[in-house]
Formats: C-alpha cells, structure tokens, sequence
C-alpha cells in the first residue's frame, strides 16, 4: 500500500519538524431519539421530574410514583402506576457498543417459556419489544394454606439502549393489553431521563438509585420510630399546585433484592417491588427471581 507508506513519511518528518500533527476528532455517532432521554439530551421542556440519582421520572398528575428502599435508605426499585396498570423502571450499566437489549430479549423469552410463560417479539414504540404473559402467584387468601397456585398475567418488556445505559420498563395490568390504558405509562417511560455517571461499572449492573432529599429525611425518621417495615402511603406523582415535587416526596416501600435486567415477573404480593433482574425467569413465588448468572466473559461498561 504505497500511499500508506508515503503518508507515513510525511508524518514522521511533521514530528521531526515540531509540527504538531492535526487534533483528530471522533464524532459520536448520534441517534435521533423522542425519549427516553440521556442527561446529555435531555430536553428543555418544563415537564417536573422527580431525582432518583440515575433516574429523573416524570411527575405526572394522577399517576402514583412509588420507590421500594431497604433497611440502608438504598433505592432498589421505582415504578408508576396509572389506574390498575404499572411501569416498573431498572436501569443498568451496558456496554459502549450498546446491543444488551437484544441479549435480554432472547434471554427473558427463553425464561418465560421455561416457566409456562409466552413471551412473543413485535415491533412497539420504542423499537423491539416483548408482549405476552407470564406466571406469577396470586395473593394468598385469607385461611388459604399451602403455596398459591401461580396465575398467568399479561406482560410487555420495553427496553432502550442508551449511551452506556440500558433501560428497561415493565408493564403490567390492562396497560400490557389495551393500547388506551397503556398510553399514559408509554409517554411517562418516553419522558424518563437516565443519569450515567462517569464511573466504569460492570455491564449489567443496576446504576445507584437515590431517593429525594425530603423523602430520606421522612424514612429516617420512620425508621427512628421503629417503622421502618411499613410501607408509607401511595402518594400521587404530581406535585401539589404550590409546591415543586420535592415537596411531595415519593412513598417509600420495603425494598426487594436488587434488580437485574432480566427479571420477567412482577411480584404478586407486592404489586411495586421491582423486577429482580433484567433477564431472569418469571418466577411462580411472589420472591423475585434471583439475578442470572454473568455473562462468560465479563464486560466493563467503561
């Protein structure tokens, strides 16, 4: 390749020159997106949301906004509910090259069918997207003993890869099946602005969730009243007409275990715990499925 080889001479003799090669700039590759959001994109549009750290969800009128904690005051979950129907949010570390969301797909339809699920691939609003139904347990009956046989509920799996970030939103209730019912939960999950951060995590790990300052405070002091273990009451999403969202802090419930991308089933008992991982196998226990296992090789999201 002569023109290579010439190329590389006058380069070396710019160098022995002093002459300071030419800045090259990587353009970043940009995708047009209409939500959701990076921090970096995010738009100016005046819409309130509350700061869960790596999250910014929408506050909307009507529609509750619930964060499961554990004991630490650490967020695990967050999800909102509209009506009889809920988006459960995760967000988690991907790798730069982007493409977990194919990987958790094949992976959450392998689970649900393994566990009597059906699980079907369509093309949704933001792309590729799961539609279908998995098993859960129903809520125990009051004199019931035994374990409650699990019922089949229906499901949709959204899932955008954003830059290092993987979000992914579960959607249940009549939402999962009426595209009326689910209108409301798909603008509140287009408006969602991911938070990254800069710190290299492990690809698939669940970005650190916050909870607002006021929020913390009125847990702390649940928690020093020895209530920690009760769940606050549903509180609305919307902030009051006086006041900015911090003013309206989200209820705060018993945390589950952390999330994991590929978890496939809502918990039963508790219709806000989080999923208990991005791609694990619906399970027939209102226990969160444990997380899957790492990839063979492990990535570092950078």
């Amino acid at each position: 390749m002569p023109f290579g080889r010439r190329r590389n001479r006058i380069d070396r003799s710019l160098r022995e020159r002093g002459v300071p090669p030419e800045p090259q700039v990587r353009e970043r590759e940009e995708t047009a997106t209409s939500g959701p959001w990076d921090e970096a994109d995010a738009p100016e549009d005046g819409r309130q949301r509350v700061d869960l750290g790596s999250l910014r969800l929408p506050a909307v009128p009507g529609m509750e906004l619930r964060v499961d904690v554990n004991a630490q005051q650490q967020v695990v979950g967050a999800s909102l509910r509209a009506g009889d129907s809920l988006l459960q949010l995760s967000v988690f570390a991907a790798p730069r090259a982007g493409g977990l969301w194919d990987e958790v797909r094949a992976e959450l339809m392998r689970g649900a069918s393994g566990q009597g699920g059906r699980l079907t691939e369509v093309d949704g609003p933001f792309g590729r997207e799961l539609v279908g139904s998995v098993l859960v347990a129903a809520p125990p009956q009051q004199g019931e003993t035994g374990a409650p046989k699990p019922v089949r509920r229906p499901a949709r799996f959204l899932g955008v890869d954003g830059p290092r970030w993987f979000l992914r939103g579960m959607i249940s209730g009549s939402a999962a099946s009426t595209p009326e019912a689910a209108a409301p939960l798909e603008a509140a999950f287009r408006s969602v602005v991911v938070v990254r951060g800069a710190q290299p995590m492990p690809v698939r790990e669940q970005l650190p969730l916050t909870l607002p300052p006021q929020a913390a405070q009125q847990v702390a002091r649940r928690q020093a009243a020895g209530q920690g273990a009760r769940p606050a009451a549903r509180r609305p999403a919307g902030p009051p007409a006086a006041a900015p969202p911090a003013a309206a802090p989200p209820a705060a419930a018993p945390a589950a275990p952390p999330a994991s991308p590929a978890a496939a089933s809502p918990a039963a008992a508790s219709p806000v715990a989080p999923p208990a991982s991005p791609v694990a196998p619906p399970s027939a226990t209102p226990a969160p499925a444990p997380p899957t296992e790492p990839p063979t090789e492990p990535r570092d999201a950078g």
